[in-house]
């Protein structure tokens, strides 16, 4: 019989028998007889997976809901935990699939194909958890009297699952991104001795000096939508209510934050007048910054910590929380760092272009598979290889490589890159005229991307630290110092620190740097990339701070001052034909809530007489040399 005859009977076979397959109710069904029955029964037949859903009870008695997704036949396998504020149903049904890796999130497809056990849980207080939702809530201390923090409801957590999923091997890991980054962390803290490693991504480290909230001071207004969405209701809440599809109308009508949150109703969430209530870094913001909190505890559980070079959010907590521990890591093999040219949690996704800069494929699927699943498969399976991965992964941008190191940051010295007269950039130390200078306008800030700034546009908000700077550096309220072209390769591996000496006509001010690398005015190899001025490393100061960041001060008018201050990591390489550039400013808005330029005790409530011009003049002479200090690595 020939394949063809063979395939015909097959055919044959299958339509006789679908009327006995698809055969209609013996009795009729009344037609008013209600369409949602009492309770539905999802099919699993074929399902090469088993879902469980229960509820975990934590040492105060809350429960919280939890979803446990168990590979077919898994026998002695690692459980892999994401504690999560934002529904745990949501990564753990992915696609409605009869395939484990299918179900899962994006970043777990590897690790439910090669049989792990996957654990998503809504932190207590949100979606279909018990208990109260206290943002990133603190560690039991002055800021919590409670007996519950999420370093004991992750242990407890932890040791449900090794005491009731008997297919485990009793290993368990614990990653998650932004929010489920902090959770993760939060584990390390007095761990359960069932964790045996963490991934914390994106973590939201220390909200103050540069996570979500703030940064050096300055506030973060477009995080409003957020506090909306997370914290009007136990599950997902509305965007905030817009006037204008341009949040720079929207936030510049407003005046200041509070008023913008009040008018939204955000002064009826407690999180927001706990924001507007310190505005500077008191023991409110210390007491909950991680990396001091971990810095104070044994490091006992091997940890990677992943980030994104280009991380519009959280681009603060991997780095510092890193480094809050690294002295504790004596063999360099507890204590690990990754760094990604990415988007916020962008290492859980495909990752092939950066805004317009092209990667040379998916950097994303390839660090998973190459660096996070094995540190995790050598210390979550029963006795799992060792991981050929290095103390330090980073991206190098410039090259589009990555990098393996065994230290960071690799500069063991900073060199000063001057801001010149004539508006020039160099390592010569200047002479010549005293300084340069700008009005800023608080009623004409400077945006941060070209107008429109759109709420609804996800992309313009997740490569914005990517985008071409062209836009502002035509503004008369922004200084342009540039080098010229470059002979060789320059590569800088490290934080780069911004040296200014500034004066204001006002009584405060903001200092934004940005570190930015302008690609020849011709690329014919992609066009796009002509003339782009691509940025490296981007930071804002909040001039009050310059002495404290606890007990501001008012800016002693028209007198020089220093402000020294540290730009993001940046692992990249100046090539030739390229020309290095950096733009001062004074606003970047909306992004952040403007300066008045006049001081007051607090800039969330400050009135509209206090929004004034002030003349900003930067200094490049003598003593008052104002320069970027670069971390200069040889090429390697």
């Amino acid at each position: 019989m020939t394949f063809k005859t063979l395939l015909r009977a097959a055919v044959a076979c299958a339509a006789i028998a679908l009327p006995a397959q698809a055969q209609t109710p013996t009795q009729g069904t009344p037609p008013m007889t209600p369409d949602i029955p009492a309770k539905f029964t999802a099919p699993n037949v074929g399902y090469d997976y088993e879902r469980r859903e229960v509820m975990i009870p934590m040492r105060d008695g809350v429960k919280l809901y939890t979803v446990i997704i168990v590979p077919e036949g898994a026998k002695d396998a690692p459980i892999l935990l994401t504690r999560t504020p934002y529904n745990a149903k949501t990564p753990s049904k992915r696609f409605n699939s009869p395939y484990a890796a299918a179900t899962g999130a994006q970043v777990d497809e590897a690790f439910l194909a090669d049989g792990y056990i996957r654990v998503y849980q809504d932190v207590r207080g949100k979606y279909a958890s018990e208990g109260d939702y206290v943002l990133t809530r603190p560690l039991r201390g002055p800021l919590n009297n409670t007996p519950v923090d999420h370093s004991t409801d992750a242990y407890d957590t932890i040791d449900w699952l090794v005491k009731n999923t008997p297919e485990s091997n009793g290993r368990v890991g614990v990653t998650g991104s932004s929010y489920p980054g902090f959770t993760a962390a939060m584990a390390l803290i007095d761990p359960h001795p069932a964790l045996k490693a963490a991934v914390p991504q994106s973590p939201m480290i220390d909200g103050w000096m540069g996570d979500d909230w703030f940064q050096n001071g300055a506030f973060r207004q477009t995080m409003l939508d957020w506090f909306m969405n997370q914290m009007t209701e136990k599950g997902s809440g509305p965007d905030l209510p817009r006037e204008a599809l341009d949040d720079y109308e929207n936030f510049l009508r407003a005046g200041n934050v509070w008023s913008f949150g009040k008018k939204a109703g955000l002064d009826q969430i407690p999180a927001f007048r706990k924001i507007v209530e310190h505005p500077a870094y008191d023991q409110f913001w210390q007491e909950q910054a991680l990396d001091k909190q971990l810095a104070k505890h044994p490091l006992k559980v091997p940890t990677l910590w992943v980030g994104s070079l280009y991380d519009q959010e959280d681009i603060y907590g991997a780095v510092h929380a890193y480094k809050a521990v690294e002295a504790k890591d004596a063999n360099n093999d507890m204590n690990f760092l990754a760094l990604g040219a990415w988007r916020h949690s962008g290492v859980n996704y495909e990752q092939r272009q950066l805004g317009a800069l092209k990667m040379p494929g998916d950097t994303a699927t390839e660090f998973r598979l190459k660096v996070m699943k094995p540190f995790l498969d050598q210390h979550l399976k029963t006795n799992g290889p060792k991981a050929d991965i290095a103390p330090v992964t980073m991206f190098e941008t410039g090259t589009l490589q990555w990098k393996r190191y065994d230290r960071w940051p690799q500069a063991a010295a900073l060199k000063p890159l001057y801001l010149q007269p004539g508006l020039k950039l160099g390592f010569d130390a200047p002479t010549g005229a005293a300084y340069d200078e700008y009005v800023s306008d608080p009623a004409k800030p400077v945006p941060f991307v070209p107008r429109p700034v759109r709420a609804d546009d996800a992309d313009q908000w997740r490569y914005w630290l990517a985008s071409d700077q062209r836009h502002a550096s035509t503004r008369p309220d922004v200084l342009v110092y540039v080098s010229e072209p470059l002979k060789e390769p320059l590569k800088i591996a490290g934080e780069p620190v911004v040296n200014l000496f500034a004066s204001t006509t006002g009584t405060d001010s903001d200092w934004v740097v940005k570190l930015i690398d302008v690609y020849p005015d011709f690329v014919p190899s992609d066009l796009d990339m002509s003339g782009y001025q691509m940025p490296i490393a981007m930071e804002i100061f909040r001039g009050r701070y310059r002495d404290s960041y606890e007990k501001p001060s008012p800016i002693p008018a028209g007198k020089v001052q220093k402000y020294r201050f540290e730009l993001p990591t940046a692992n990249h390489v100046f090539q030739p034909g390229h020309r290095i550039m950096v733009q001062v400013q004074s606003s970047w808005f909306p992004l952040y809530d403007r300066n008045p330029q006049t001081y007051v005790e607090n800039i969330f409530t400050a009135p509209p007489s206090a929004y004034r011009k002030a003349t900003q003049r930067i200094y490049h002479t003598g003593a008052a040399a104002s320069a970027i200090e670069l971390p200069v690595v040889p090429l390697n």
